[in-house]
């Protein structure tokens, strides 16, 4: 497994080796040794999610506040879409910036998206199934979500913003400049 830092360096492309041959594949999709190795510190896993959408649905952005806070380790198993990380850490260099990037079925591709950041992510593809690891169990009460289309985000969605396809909870999301849950740059939220 290759780990790759992005322009946010906190946000993780991991890049798993594919073994094919006329049978199939397989792949290693998760070594948390690794992972802790490359990342410097230990990540907790304790659950899996699963969704399976058409294409032009977008879920996103979302987080949770601590101590609720979730680390995501996310990927595509079948279909194709745009993964995107915000930076929303009060204080950060890169506040306000986002990285996104394109996870298939086929390049196997994952993106590690830290405490600190919301994410989401659009589909590109009909019947794409995404799976993500969290490092803290779904809390209803530290729920929070930014506007998908905020313009100080600069997002391009790769969607024809008439054929998105957003949940209720989606479509009244507050712009990044509107809300005060955030998280603070320089605080260790995994301890």
């Amino acid at each position: 497994m290759t780990f790759i830092r992005t322009e946010i360096p906190d946000v993780v492309i991991c890049e798993a080796e594919v073994h094919g041959d006329t049978r199939g594949y397989f792949v290693e999709t998760f070594r948390q040794d690794k992972l802790e190795e490359f990342l410097g510190f230990t990540i907790d896993f304790c659950q899996d999610n699963e969704s399976k959408s058409s294409r032009g649905v977008l879920r996103g952005l979302h987080y949770q506040l601590s101590p609720a806070a979730q680390t995501k380790l996310v990927r595509v198993i079948q279909g194709k879409v745009l993964d995107v990380a915000v930076d929303i850490r009060k204080g950060s260099p890169t506040f306000g910036k986002h990285v996104a990037v394109e996870l298939t079925g086929e390049n196997k591709r994952q993106l590690l998206v830290p405490r600190g950041f919301a994410h989401g992510f659009v589909v590109l593809e009909d019947n794409t199934t995404f799976a993500y690891k969290v490092d803290n169990y779904y809390s209803p009460e530290n729920d929070r979500g930014i506007a998908f289309n905020d313009m100080d985000l600069e997002i391009d969605w790769q969607v024809d913003a008439s054929s998105i396809n957003l949940s209720a909870k989606d479509k009244i999301q507050p712009r990044l400049k509107e809300t005060n849950d955030l998280f603070k740059y320089g605080i260790n939220y995994y301890e």
